[in-house]
């Protein structure tokens, strides 16, 4: 239970009004999680509840406002709702009769091509004349699996949540140091303590990297920056098999480790984990292009309150205007805030997204190719700027050929 809400598989319930879907999430939790009322609309905003779900695992529900609320502050929150499809591994769609209405045809439709784990529900069907034909003639029309249950007698229940199992069971994201260790080694991380580091603990991406370490039965040694040359000369007897940096001392920590050892950073596991490394690298040639007045998102994942030199507020914009020479400007936005108008954006920079689930960065790039924007990450860009990109991924992408962006410049695989 103590799952982050970014490592569970996201389970989205959408629907009309009072057509079950806080009852159905109590069904398959076997527990009151969701009010259940009478009175349409009780739900008004996605409701999150993290749960241990077998034999799925760690999963969070999201119970959203049904699609067809009305008045200015109904169409609020059918916005909130399609947001959530954003960041959805498996959208249910719950209907309360043996048919979908040519609203809820159209809204099936627009979820299917969004999520493509996707189950249609039907529910009361204790008091409906629903036969397997009816069934049938739905699952054909979207081509997506189609069950009758009843929340109240639990009729059709088990069934359900054995057909979510088998479409998620790929939906587990990858390990963070997947293929980069083995058994008995060494990974060293280094990891600032300072203002901006929580009272009394460390991130979340430090600590779940030490977990990754300890599961391949690998050693890790942590350390602060200002004491990475003491520890490289006088404690480590053998040569790390890795080392992983915050981002922020990424120049320092190239400086002080062997070249012939693999650098990376926390930033760019996790892009590599829940993002495309790829294209984030490829994203830097836009860096070249940059013109005075262009407009670049900072987008942050985690809501925080920014303390002194903040990396995305502060850091990284001073170090691309520092590095282009240009009077740029920048837009941030935290948490789930996302601007809908892609365009007017020359490059984006997303965060590592440790408090995501894959699903919403993916989606983010997807937002961004559509508009043709070049999107990165926090731990790339700042390789890049500092010259050591080809060191900071070469572990990472296979066979990284580098080239230059401009002569001087710094390679890009």
């Amino acid at each position: 239970m103590n799952t982050p809400k970014s490592n569970r598989i996201h389970i989205s319930v959408f629907g009309k009004r009072n057509v079950g879907k806080s009852s159905l999430i109590n069904a398959l939790t076997k527990q009151e999680i969701s009010i259940v009322s009478p009175t349409p609309g009780t739900t008004t905003d996605p409701v999150e509840k993290a749960f241990e779900l077998q034999p799925i695992g760690p999963v969070l529900f999201i119970d959203t406002a049904g699609i067809d609320d009305t008045g200015d502050l109904g169409e609020k929150r059918i916005e909130k709702t399609y947001n959530a499809l954003n960041r959805t591994d498996l959208a249910i769609f719950v209907i309360s009769e043996s048919y979908a209405d040519e609203f809820e045809k159209e809204k099936i439709s627009q979820i299917i091509q969004k999520v493509k784990n996707t189950i249609i529900v039907i529910n009361k069907c204790d008091m409906l004349n629903i036969s397997n034909e009816d069934i049938s003639k739905i699952s054909a029309q979207f081509k997506v699996p189609v069950f009758a249950v009843s929340c109240e007698k639990n009729t059709g229940i088990a069934d359900l949540l054995s057909q979510m199992a088998v479409h998620l069971k790929n939906e587990t994201e990858p390990k963070l140091l997947e293929g980069l260790i083995k058994k008995n080694d060494l990974v060293l991380l280094v990891t600032p303590i300072d203002e901006e580091a929580p009272k009394g603990r460390m991130i979340l991406p430090q600590v779940q990297t030490i977990r990754e370490v300890l599961d391949a039965d690998g050693y890790a040694l942590i350390v602060k920056e200002n004491e990475l040359e003491y520890v490289i000369n006088n404690i480590i007897k053998d040569k790390p098999s890795l080392v992983i940096t915050d981002s922020q001392v990424f120049k320092l920590v190239d400086e002080v480790i062997p070249k012939e050892i693999n650098l990376t950073s926390f930033s760019i596991l996790f892009a590599r984990q829940k993002g495309k490394l790829t294209a984030y690298v490829n994203a830097l040639k836009a860096i070249d292009n940059l013109k005075d007045d262009d407009k670049v998102l900072i987008a942050e994942l985690c809501s925080h309150h920014a303390i002194g030199e903040d990396i995305g507020r502060v850091k990284i914009p001073n170090m691309l205007k520092k590095y282009t020479g240009k009077n740029l400007k920048f837009d941030i936005v935290s948490g789930k805030d996302y601007p809908k108008n892609l365009k007017e954006y020359s490059l984006i920079i997303q965060c590592g997204g440790c408090m995501a689930n894959r699903q919403l960065i993916l989606n983010r790039i997807e937002l961004a190719e559509i508009a043709n924007v070049p999107i990165t990450n926090y731990g790339i860009i700042i390789a890049f700027i500092n010259g050591i990109l080809e060191r900071a991924v070469r572990a990472l992408i296979n066979d990284p050929q580098p080239r230059h962006s401009r002569e001087g410049g710094n390679p890009l695989p």
